[in-house]
C-alpha cells in the first residue's frame, strides 16, 4: 500500500474558498471522489491527505480553482471536472488561458479591469514582455494596474515575491529631518505603493506576506548589489531615477522575474543638471527584444474628469512656452 502524504493549500480570501467549495461542499466532494483523497478545511488552509500522486493532483486542481475564483470566475461542476482532468494530464498550466480580462480581485471583491484601450495595451505588454515601461500622466492607472498584475502573478504562483520600489529623490537633504529610523523616513515616499497593496490584499494579508518576506516595499537604494529571481518587480516614479540608478535597477533582473517600470516624464524632480533615467531608458531600450514600451495619454485618465482637463491645459501651456522660447532664441541669433 502506497504511503499517505499530507499537503496544505492556502487560500488568500475566504470568498474564494466559499466559491471553490460550492453548495453543500459539493465541489470538494467531487475532488475527493475523483482523486481518492481527503480534504479538510482549517481556516484559510485546506489539508489534503492521500497517496502522493493523487495528493499532488488534488493540490494542482485546488490551486487552479482558487486562481480562477480569485479572478471572479464561477466554479461549477463542469469546471471542477475539467480541472481534475487537466491536473491528471499535467496540463494545469492551461488554467491561466481560461481566465477572462479581469487582472485581479481586490480584498473587498472588486474586479480590477483595464478601463481604456491604452490600459488594455499596457496589461497585454506586461503579460507579453519580461520588462515593461509604462509612461503617462497622473491618473492613468500605471502603478495600480502594475500592482494588480503583480498580485495576480503572485496568487497564480508564477512568482514567489513582489518587490515594489521607488526613488526618494524629492526628499533630497530633507530626509534627515524626518522623524524615526531610515524605514520611517522613506515610508512617506512609498505610501502610494502600500495603498495599492492594501487595496488588493487587505492590510492583514499584506502584513503577513511582508513578515514572510514575500512582499517587499523599499527605496531604490536597497536594490543595489542584489539579483532578484522569481520576483515581480515594480519601479514606480522612475522619472526621478538618474541614468546610473536606472541601469543599476535593470541589471538586478534575475531568472523567472518580471519588471514593470512606471513614470511620468512631465514630473521630473531631479536637479536640472541630471538626466532622467526613464527618459534615457526610453531612447536606449526602444528596440530591445522582450522590453515593451507603453505610452498612456490623457485619454487613459480614469480619475475625476477634471484631471484630464488639467493635464491637457498643462500640455497646451508647455507647448506655448516652448514655442515662445524657440522664437526668442531665433530673435537672439538674428541680433
Amino acid at each position: 500500500m502506497e504511503k499517505e502524504i499530507e499537503r496544505i493549500v492556502n487560500a488568500e480570501r475566504v470568498e474564494d474558498l466559499i466559491s471553490v467549495f460550492g453548495s453543500f461542499d459539493e465541489n470538494i466532494r467531487r475532488i475527493e471522489d475523483a482523486l481518492d483523497v481527503k480534504i479538510i478545511n482549517r481556516g484559510n488552509d485546506l489539508k489534503i491527505t492521500g497517496a502522493a500522486e493523487q495528493v499532488e493532483n488534488a493540490v494542482r486542481t485546488l490551486e487552479g480553482l482558487l486562481s480562477l475564483a480569485s479572478k471572479g470566475e464561477v466554479i461549477d461542476e463542469q469546471r471542477v471536472r475539467y480541472l481534475i482532468t487537466l491536473a491528471k494530464e499535467g496540463n494545469d498550466s492551461q488554467i491561466a488561458k481560461m481566465v477572462k480580462d479581469v487582472v485581479c480581485i481586490t480584498a473587498k471583491g472588486k474586479p480590477i479591469k483595464a478601463k481604456t484601450v491604452g490600459q488594455q495595451n499596457y496589461i497585454k505588454a506586461i503579460e507579453k514582455n519580461t520588462v515593461t515601461i509604462g509612461v503617462g500622466p497622473a491618473g492613468t492607472g500605471k502603478t495600480y494596474l502594475a500592482v494588480a498584475a503583480a498580485v495576480a502573478a503572485f496568487r497564480e504562483r508564477t512568482v514567489n515575491r513582489i518587490i515594489l520600489t521607488r526613488p526618494a529623490v524629492e526628499a533630497g537633504e530633507r530626509l534627515g529631518f524626518l522623524p524615526g529610523d531610515l524605514q520611517n523616513k522613506v515610508d512617506p515616499y512609498l505610501r502610494p505603493l502600500y495603498d495599492a497593496l492594501y487595496d488588493m490584499l487587505g492590510a492583514e494579508t499584506f502584513q503577513k506576506y511582508q513578515e514572510r518576506g514575500s512582499i517587499e516595499v523599499a527605496p531604490l537604494a536597497y536594490m543595489r548589489g542584489r539579483t532578484l529571481d522569481d520576483s515581480f518587480i515594480i519601479l514606480d516614479e522612475a522619472q526621478n531615477t538618474t541614468k546610473e540608478q536606472m541601469k543599476m535597477f535593470l541589471t538586478r533582473l534575475g531568472f523567472g522575474s518580471k519588471v514593470v517600470i512606471t513614470g511620468d516624464i512631465t514630473q521630473i524632480d531631479l536637479p536640472s543638471d541630471k538626466v532622467s533615467g526613464l527618459k534615457d531608458a526610453l531612447r536606449v531600450l526602444e528596440d530591445v527584444k522582450d522590453i515593451g514600451i507603453c505610452k498612456l495619454s490623457s485619454a487613459d485618465v480614469v480619475r475625476h474628469a477634471l484631471v484630464q482637463e488639467i493635464i491637457n491645459a498643462y500640455e497646451r501651456y508647455d507647448k506655448k512656452q516652448e514655442s515662445k522660447k524657440l522664437q526668442a532664441e531665433k530673435q537672439q541669433r538674428k541680433k
